[in-house]
């Protein structure tokens, strides 16, 4: 009979999460009181975009990394949009190039300046159209440059080529309107393969170039809500809601959707949990808004997949969450501490 360890070896010692000081954070912000569930704050190397509540139209900042403290009350904002403001998100082959939606129906493309906006940006670079009702979620694809995807209240997913004079719109329609309004969206590494949850509450694989249907997920007791493609492990992951209120971490396998791989219940606040995922740590953080805490987990293509390591606490409820990719900062992810305050968690790693 062979001896097997019950202890796990895991490559870290040490996983913590501290807190930026006052001086490092963003103070002053006005942050916006909306409710959809999205992150309302992105970030690249230069820049952070935060959406701020605002009188007759939609508005959101675009802060240099760099300079933080004390925000000018009067700081110029981007404000070409005539509805509120649901989703920025960074281009990721342009770091001064942001784009954002809201409620007014559109779709817009902003070119920030080297120095930062220093006085109000209302003219967009782009303004596309298309959609009838709200857009509610962007998403750059990662390989391919100047195509975005963008989800509407009006049932209908859409691509936009922005290298061409005259934007072409490829729609993929679902058979059910409450499989086309999407809750979530995230693509594989190379931006083959689109992952989405619907407001049906399942996960779906889609091939982005038809949009074919590829996989649907059929498991009873999970009702997913964000997905996200684990880059290098071939796995993806789903949180969610079980049937007893719940909220639930899923893991599955891309190409068979029929029974999960791993599936655990958290707690059962009532806040949606977003999940980011380092591919080079394989470490996955877990933050949800109205929470005071991110978990972080270590994640592996052994069983039981899924190691939870620590937990950073905050007596703070977070707003809104994004994160800054490692090409030449350690910090991951940001957090929006309170309604007041953008402060740049730190992750602290040690062998």
């Amino acid at each position: 009979m062979s001896w097997r360890s019950s202890f796990r070896c895991s490559k870290f010692r040490h996983v913590f999460g501290k807190p930026a000081t006052r001086e490092r954070s963003y103070d002053g912000l006005p942050i916006t009181r909306s409710v959809h569930d999205n992150h309302f704050c992105s970030a690249n190397p230069c820049f952070i975009a935060v959406v701020t509540e605002c009188n007759g139209g939609g508005s959101f900042l675009v802060l240099p990394i760099h300079q933080t403290g004390r925000v000018d009350p009067q700081q110029p904002r981007v404000c070409g949009h005539r509805g509120r403001v649901l989703d920025v998100k960074w281009n990721p082959f342009d770091d001064h190039c942001v784009a954002s939606c809201s409620e007014d129906c559109t779709v817009k493309i902003w070119d920030i300046p080297l120095c930062g906006v220093q006085q109000n940006l209302t003219r967009a670079r782009k303004t596309l159209t298309g959609h009838t009702r709200r857009v509610g979620l962007i998403e750059w694809h990662p390989t391919a440059e100047n195509l975005l995807l963008s989800s509407a209240y009006d049932y209908k997913v859409r691509y936009y080529f922005l290298a061409f004079k005259s934007v072409v719109l490829m729609p993929i329609y679902h058979r059910y309107p409450s499989e086309a309004l999407l809750l979530s969206v995230s693509f594989n590494s190379d931006g083959s393969r689109l992952a989405v949850t619907s407001k049906d509450r399942r996960v779906r694989v889609l091939d982005p170039r038809t949009g074919t249907i590829l996989q649907v997920s059929s498991s009873k007791s999970h009702r997913a809500n964000k997905v996200l493609y684990i880059g290098g492990l071939k796995m993806l992951l789903s949180t969610g809601s079980s049937m007893w209120n719940h909220r639930q971490i899923v893991l599955w396998d891309p190409d068979d959707l029929s029974e999960p791989l791993y599936e655990e219940d958290l707690d059962g606040a009532a806040g949606v949990l977003f999940p980011f995922y380092d591919p080079d740590t394989h470490m996955l953080y877990l933050a949800g808004k109205g929470d005071g805490n991110i978990r972080f987990y270590e994640l592996s293509n052994e069983k039981p997949y899924i190691n939870f390591l620590t937990e950073y606490r905050s007596l703070l409820p977070q707003k809104g969450l994004g994160e800054i990719q490692k090409c030449s900062y350690t910090s991951k992810p940001p957090l929006l501490t309170d309604k007041n305050t953008l402060t740049i968690g730190s992750c602290t790693l040690s062998d």
